[in-house]
Protein backbone atom coordinates (compact mmCIF):
# COMPACT_ATOMS: atom_id res chain seq x y z
CA UNK A 1 0.00 0.00 0.00
CA UNK A 2 1.50 3.14 -0.83
CA UNK A 3 1.82 5.74 1.64
CA UNK A 4 -0.54 8.80 0.03
CA UNK A 5 -3.33 6.07 0.25
CA UNK A 6 -2.91 5.29 3.98
CA UNK A 7 -1.86 9.34 5.56
CA UNK A 8 -3.80 11.93 3.49
CA UNK A 9 -2.29 15.37 1.92
CA UNK A 10 -1.70 18.76 4.36
CA UNK A 11 -4.26 19.92 2.02
CA UNK A 12 -6.71 16.94 2.70
CA UNK A 13 -6.34 17.81 5.96
CA UNK A 14 -7.03 21.05 5.78
CA UNK A 15 -10.23 20.46 3.73
CA UNK A 16 -11.51 17.63 6.52
CA UNK A 17 -10.81 20.20 9.32
CA UNK A 18 -13.00 22.69 7.47
CA UNK A 19 -16.07 20.35 8.03
CA UNK A 20 -15.52 20.70 11.44
CA UNK A 21 -17.06 23.44 13.44
CA UNK A 22 -14.65 24.47 16.00
CA UNK A 23 -15.07 23.15 19.69
CA UNK A 24 -12.89 22.11 22.70
CA UNK A 25 -12.67 18.70 21.30
CA UNK A 26 -11.28 19.50 17.76
CA UNK A 27 -8.79 22.05 18.95
CA UNK A 28 -7.11 19.91 21.92
CA UNK A 29 -3.77 19.09 20.75
CA UNK A 30 -5.03 15.67 21.43
CA UNK A 31 -7.03 15.79 18.77
CA UNK A 32 -4.03 16.45 16.28
CA UNK A 33 -2.90 13.95 13.83
CA UNK A 34 0.35 12.11 15.54
CA UNK A 35 2.71 12.88 12.19
CA UNK A 36 1.22 16.90 12.35
CA UNK A 37 1.75 17.21 15.72
CA UNK A 38 5.08 19.28 16.24
CA UNK A 39 5.09 19.34 19.96
CA UNK A 40 4.60 15.36 20.15
CA UNK A 41 7.48 14.77 17.25
CA UNK A 42 9.67 16.64 20.02
CA UNK A 43 8.71 14.85 23.01
CA UNK A 44 11.85 13.37 24.35
CA UNK A 45 10.34 9.70 24.46
CA UNK A 46 10.16 10.60 20.69
CA UNK A 47 13.76 10.90 20.07
CA UNK A 48 14.26 7.47 18.98
CA UNK A 49 12.05 7.83 16.07
CA UNK A 50 13.73 10.88 15.58
CA UNK A 51 17.25 9.34 15.10
CA UNK A 52 14.95 7.04 12.94
CA UNK A 53 13.90 9.32 10.61
CA UNK A 54 17.26 11.43 10.47
CA UNK A 55 19.10 8.06 9.34
CA UNK A 56 16.19 7.30 6.60
CA UNK A 57 15.35 10.42 5.13
CA UNK A 58 19.02 10.94 3.67
CA UNK A 59 19.03 7.22 3.03
CA UNK A 60 16.23 7.02 0.52
CA UNK A 61 17.20 10.21 -1.23
CA UNK A 62 20.63 9.14 -1.84
CA UNK A 63 19.38 6.03 -2.99
CA UNK A 64 17.09 7.86 -5.24
CA UNK A 65 20.13 9.78 -6.62
CA UNK A 66 21.89 6.07 -7.38
CA UNK A 67 25.24 7.21 -5.09
CA UNK A 68 27.26 4.41 -3.76
CA UNK A 69 30.58 5.56 -3.62
CA UNK A 70 31.93 9.14 -1.53
CA UNK A 71 34.99 10.65 -0.84
CA UNK A 72 34.58 12.47 2.54
CA UNK A 73 36.23 16.06 2.80
CA UNK A 74 37.13 17.52 6.30
CA UNK A 75 38.76 20.95 7.15
CA UNK A 76 38.08 24.39 8.64
CA UNK A 77 35.39 26.46 8.91
CA UNK A 78 37.22 29.69 8.96
CA UNK A 79 39.81 29.40 5.72
CA UNK A 80 38.58 31.04 3.18
CA UNK A 81 39.43 31.61 -0.67
CA UNK A 82 42.78 33.29 -0.56
CA UNK A 83 41.85 36.70 -1.76
CA UNK A 84 39.02 37.02 1.33
CA UNK A 85 41.71 35.94 3.37
CA UNK A 86 44.18 38.49 1.95
CA UNK A 87 41.39 41.41 2.13
CA UNK A 88 40.65 40.57 5.98
CA UNK A 89 44.47 40.71 6.89
CA UNK A 90 44.49 44.30 5.01
CA UNK A 91 41.92 44.88 6.71
CA UNK A 92 42.80 43.47 10.11
CA UNK A 93 46.75 45.62 9.97
CA UNK A 94 44.87 48.96 9.34
CA UNK A 95 42.74 48.43 12.16
CA UNK A 96 45.70 47.88 14.41
CA UNK A 97 47.55 50.75 12.60
CA UNK A 98 45.27 53.10 13.78
CA UNK A 99 45.31 51.97 17.31
CA UNK A 100 48.62 50.57 18.07
CA UNK A 101 47.85 49.69 21.77
CA UNK A 102 45.40 47.68 21.34
CA UNK A 103 46.05 43.94 21.71
CA UNK A 104 43.29 42.33 20.90
CA UNK A 105 43.55 43.93 17.37
CA UNK A 106 46.90 42.84 17.24
CA UNK A 107 46.30 39.58 18.08
CA UNK A 108 43.50 39.38 15.06
CA UNK A 109 45.97 40.56 12.76
CA UNK A 110 48.74 37.87 13.93
CA UNK A 111 46.14 35.11 13.12
CA UNK A 112 45.16 36.83 10.11
CA UNK A 113 48.32 36.33 8.71
CA UNK A 114 48.39 32.46 9.63
CA UNK A 115 44.92 32.31 7.83
CA UNK A 116 46.64 34.03 4.79
CA UNK A 117 48.64 31.42 4.92
CA UNK A 118 46.76 28.50 5.27
CA UNK A 119 44.26 29.80 2.48
CA UNK A 120 45.92 27.60 0.38
CA UNK A 121 44.37 24.83 1.32
CA UNK A 122 41.48 26.36 0.16
CA UNK A 123 42.42 25.96 -3.81
CA UNK A 124 43.72 22.70 -2.79
CA UNK A 125 40.48 21.55 -1.54
CA UNK A 126 39.13 22.81 -4.46
CA UNK A 127 41.55 21.74 -6.90
CA UNK A 128 41.33 17.62 -5.14
CA UNK A 129 37.67 17.92 -5.63
CA UNK A 130 37.60 19.18 -9.19
CA UNK A 131 40.33 15.96 -10.00
CA UNK A 132 38.08 13.58 -8.00
CA UNK A 133 34.82 14.52 -9.67
CA UNK A 134 36.23 14.29 -13.22
CA UNK A 135 37.10 10.80 -12.30
CA UNK A 136 33.70 9.99 -11.29
CA UNK A 137 32.05 11.20 -14.24
CA UNK A 138 33.91 9.56 -16.76
CA UNK A 139 34.26 6.91 -14.58
CA UNK A 140 31.44 3.20 -14.92
CA UNK A 141 33.02 1.23 -11.90
CA UNK A 142 33.20 3.88 -9.24
CA UNK A 143 30.78 6.40 -8.22
CA UNK A 144 33.51 9.28 -6.20
CA UNK A 145 30.92 11.73 -5.05
CA UNK A 146 32.42 14.75 -2.76
CA UNK A 147 30.44 14.58 0.19
CA UNK A 148 31.59 17.70 3.29
CA UNK A 149 29.93 19.15 6.46
CA UNK A 150 27.91 21.61 4.41
CA UNK A 151 29.30 25.02 5.40
CA UNK A 152 31.90 27.70 4.23
CA UNK A 153 35.75 27.19 4.11
CA UNK A 154 37.12 24.22 2.72
CA UNK A 155 33.70 22.59 3.14
CA UNK A 156 33.07 25.00 0.33
CA UNK A 157 35.79 24.50 -1.44
CA UNK A 158 34.93 21.15 -1.95
CA UNK A 159 31.82 21.46 -2.87
CA UNK A 160 32.89 23.94 -5.16
CA UNK A 161 35.93 21.86 -7.36
CA UNK A 162 33.12 19.54 -7.77
CA UNK A 163 30.46 22.48 -8.93
CA UNK A 164 33.70 23.28 -10.95
CA UNK A 165 33.62 19.76 -12.54
CA UNK A 166 29.90 20.03 -13.46
CA UNK A 167 28.96 17.19 -10.68
CA UNK A 168 26.66 16.36 -7.53
CA UNK A 169 28.23 17.02 -4.45
CA UNK A 170 26.53 16.39 -0.88
CA UNK A 171 26.38 18.31 2.20
CA UNK A 172 25.74 17.13 5.57
CA UNK A 173 24.78 20.19 7.30
CA UNK A 174 24.15 20.61 11.62
CA UNK A 175 22.13 22.19 13.38
CA UNK A 176 24.62 25.47 14.68
CA UNK A 177 24.89 28.30 16.62
CA UNK A 178 26.77 29.65 14.26
CA UNK A 179 28.38 28.80 10.48
CA UNK A 180 25.81 26.78 9.76
CA UNK A 181 24.20 28.64 6.71
CA UNK A 182 24.66 25.31 3.52
CA UNK A 183 27.05 27.04 0.96
CA UNK A 184 26.39 27.52 -2.50
CA UNK A 185 27.83 25.10 -4.23
CA UNK A 186 26.25 21.89 -2.99
CA UNK A 187 23.62 19.72 -5.35
CA UNK A 188 20.40 21.65 -3.86
CA UNK A 189 18.52 17.78 -4.01
CA UNK A 190 21.56 16.62 -1.62
CA UNK A 191 21.83 19.43 0.65
CA UNK A 192 20.79 17.81 4.69
CA UNK A 193 19.88 19.14 7.41
CA UNK A 194 21.11 17.20 10.67
CA UNK A 195 20.12 17.91 14.75
CA UNK A 196 22.26 15.07 15.87
CA UNK A 197 25.83 14.42 14.72
CA UNK A 198 25.74 10.65 15.25
CA UNK A 199 23.34 10.40 12.61
CA UNK A 200 25.78 12.68 10.45
CA UNK A 201 28.85 10.71 11.61
CA UNK A 202 26.90 7.55 10.03
CA UNK A 203 26.05 9.39 6.86
CA UNK A 204 29.57 10.62 6.40
CA UNK A 205 31.35 7.17 6.83
CA UNK A 206 27.99 4.76 5.40
CA UNK A 207 29.57 4.94 1.56
CA UNK A 208 33.10 6.74 2.39
CA UNK A 209 36.35 5.19 0.03
CA UNK A 210 38.12 7.69 1.09
CA UNK A 211 39.03 10.34 3.73
CA UNK A 212 40.48 13.55 2.82
CA UNK A 213 41.35 16.06 6.13
CA UNK A 214 42.45 19.34 5.74
CA UNK A 215 43.74 21.53 8.75
CA UNK A 216 40.82 22.36 11.27
CA UNK A 217 39.61 22.39 14.09
CA UNK A 218 37.34 20.83 17.15
CA UNK A 219 35.16 19.54 14.20
CA UNK A 220 37.63 18.35 12.16
CA UNK A 221 40.18 16.86 14.80
CA UNK A 222 36.93 15.37 16.21
CA UNK A 223 36.31 13.32 12.84
CA UNK A 224 39.59 12.47 11.76
CA UNK A 225 40.09 10.64 15.35
CA UNK A 226 36.92 9.14 15.40
CA UNK A 227 37.21 7.42 11.28
CA UNK A 228 40.80 6.39 12.85
CA UNK A 229 39.19 4.66 16.19
CA UNK A 230 36.92 2.64 13.72
CA UNK A 231 39.30 1.96 11.54
CA UNK A 232 42.03 0.83 14.23
CA UNK A 233 38.78 -1.30 16.01
CA UNK A 234 38.05 -2.61 12.71
CA UNK A 235 34.35 -1.41 12.90
CA UNK A 236 34.80 -0.32 9.55
CA UNK A 237 36.63 -0.98 5.98
CA UNK A 238 39.88 0.49 6.10
CA UNK A 239 39.81 3.52 3.94
CA UNK A 240 42.53 5.53 2.51
CA UNK A 241 43.22 8.53 5.48
CA UNK A 242 45.09 11.61 3.66
CA UNK A 243 45.96 14.27 5.83
CA UNK A 244 47.15 17.57 3.93
CA UNK A 245 49.63 19.56 5.46
CA UNK A 246 52.11 17.55 7.15
CA UNK A 247 53.74 21.15 8.92
CA UNK A 248 50.67 21.88 10.45
CA UNK A 249 49.61 18.68 12.07
CA UNK A 250 52.58 17.87 13.04
CA UNK A 251 52.85 20.83 15.09
CA UNK A 252 48.45 20.40 15.94
CA UNK A 253 49.01 16.52 17.03
CA UNK A 254 51.80 14.57 18.28
CA UNK A 255 51.12 10.96 16.94
CA UNK A 256 54.87 9.79 16.97
CA UNK A 257 54.50 10.52 21.01
CA UNK A 258 51.51 8.70 21.45
CA UNK A 259 53.50 5.57 19.88
CA UNK A 260 56.24 6.74 22.39
CA UNK A 261 54.20 6.90 25.22
CA UNK A 262 52.17 3.58 24.69
CA UNK A 263 48.92 4.29 24.05
CA UNK A 264 48.99 4.13 20.52
CA UNK A 265 50.72 1.47 18.71
CA UNK A 266 53.39 1.66 15.69
CA UNK A 267 51.18 0.28 13.35
CA UNK A 268 48.40 2.78 13.95
CA UNK A 269 50.72 5.51 12.25
CA UNK A 270 50.02 3.57 9.39
CA UNK A 271 46.45 4.12 8.97
CA UNK A 272 47.29 7.78 7.52
CA UNK A 273 49.30 9.40 5.00
CA UNK A 274 50.42 13.02 5.10
CA UNK A 275 49.92 14.82 1.61
CA UNK A 276 50.72 18.04 0.44
CA UNK A 277 49.48 18.55 -2.92
CA UNK A 278 45.27 17.82 -4.88
CA UNK A 279 47.39 15.54 -7.08
CA UNK A 280 49.26 13.33 -5.14
CA UNK A 281 45.96 13.18 -3.15
CA UNK A 282 43.74 12.22 -6.11
CA UNK A 283 46.52 10.02 -7.81
CA UNK A 284 46.54 7.86 -4.14
CA UNK A 285 42.73 7.69 -3.96
CA UNK A 286 42.23 6.59 -7.49
CA UNK A 287 45.08 4.25 -6.86
CA UNK A 288 43.64 2.44 -4.70
CA UNK A 289 40.26 2.29 -6.40
CA UNK A 290 41.38 1.04 -9.72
Amino acid sequence: MKIEETFPSAREDAQSAERYVPCKQTLSPSYRLAYRDNDFLLRDELRPIRLQLELLKPELILQEHKIEDTVIVFGSARIPEPAVARKELKDAKAAFAKEPSNKELGHKAKIMGRVVENSKYYEEARRFAYLISQTAKTSESCNFVIVTGGGPGIMEAANRGAHDAGTESIGLNIVLPFEQRPNEYITPQLCFQFHYFAIRKMHFLMRARALVVFPGGYGTLDELFETLTLIQTTKIKHIPVLIFGRKFWKRIVKFDALVEEGTISPQDIKLFRYVETAEEAADIILGTHP
